[in-house]
């Protein structure tokens, strides 16, 4: 059965090959200047994945928040490290931030238990 997190990642690869195929220059820029941007400069590409996640909590975009997840639990940060995350993102956005800390946790939840189930 598919978890909501799986759900997620398919529509979200979907939905991203079908807008590549849109091949606008402008939406093609934008998406490329995203990539980018998470890319080792002066801070790593690890960092650069915490700072996305905490903006996206203080955003309140849970699609965001599922995406750098991933993009954090797969670059080695621990849970530890990401409450920590959390805790910021908590406090910068305020109590607003609360069901999308819920909504985090969940995916976090969820994205370990793939990781485990896959090996």
């Amino acid at each position: 059965m598919e978890d909501r997190l799986q759900t997620f990642q398919n529509y979200r690869q979907q939905m991203n090959q079908r807008i590549a195929a849109i091949d606008h220059l402008g939406i093609k820029r934008f998406f490329n200047l995203d990539t980018n941007a998470y890319e080792d400069g002066a801070l790593s590409g690890k960092e650069k994945e915490l700072l996305g996640l905490v903006a996206s909590l203080v955003l309140r975009c849970n699609d965001c928040v599922d995406y750098h997840i991933v993009q954090c639990v797969d670059a080695g940060w621990t849970d530890a490290e990401l409450y920590d995350a959390f805790n910021v993102g908590l406090v910068v956005g305020g109590s607003i931030v609360i069901p999308h800390l819920r909504h985090a946790v969940e995916t976090l939840d969820l994205y370990r238990a793939q990781m485990a189930a896959a090996q």
